[in-house]
């Protein structure tokens, strides 16, 4: 589950951090070597020019390479609807906060809906408990659906955004996981 893999990266993180200090040897006559810098660190390229994830026409772009098709569906006010089809799963992200020109956005809010008929409300509540980033909801319709919602700032570099894809897809394995048995996904939960 995604709370369990994020606890136990917390908790390796902690192990490293907490590891006990290996006594530095002293030189015994040669004078001691200037220790190298470590090299920097590399940000991975964005597989498009200038790619920000602030403007929704370059996230479409991105996403079009990555094997899926995604196209914009509306624009209005400050908000730009985009729907993406995959093989694994349809999706949509919904961008907020854009200037008038569709850019610039503050916020963007992935959502996948389930067609099958959703679990129960208490059930719903319940898979909101096990999770600190994905949200589910039923909709008027009854079908259930997940979210993922990503703050995005000027300057955010890709990889920054590939990590939120990636938790994405990991809220639509869980809840995939959650849908599929409510009652046993949630007996294994804390």
């Amino acid at each position: 589950m995604l709370w369990k893999t994020l606890a136990l990266t917390g908790a390796a993180a902690l192990t490293i951090a907490a590891a006990p200090k290996t006594p530095t040897p002293k030189a015994a006559t040669k004078p001691a070597a200037v220790a190298a810098k470590p090299a920097p660190v590399k940000a991975t390229p964005a597989p498009i020019p200038d790619f920000d994830a602030q403007n929704p026409t370059s996230v479409i772009a991105l996403m079009n390479l990555g094997g899926v098709k995604a196209s914009l569906v509306r624009k209005e006010d400050d908000i730009v609807q985009v729907a993406v089809t995959s093989v694994a799963a349809n999706f949509g992200i919904i961008f907020a906060g854009c200037s008038a020109q569709g850019r610039g956005c503050k916020v963007a809010q992935f959502d996948y809906a389930d067609e099958k008929p959703g679990p129960t409300f208490p059930q719903v509540n319940a898979f909101n408990q096990t999770s600190a980033t994905c949200r589910s909801y039923e909709d008027k319709t009854g079908r259930a659906h997940v979210l993922y919602s990503m703050l995005l700032f000027a300057g955010d570099p890709y990889d920054h955004f590939r990590e939120h894809v990636a938790a994405w897809t990991g809220c639509i394995g869980e809840f995939r996981s959650f849908l599929k048995d409510p009652n046993g996904y949630l007996a294994s939960a804390p």
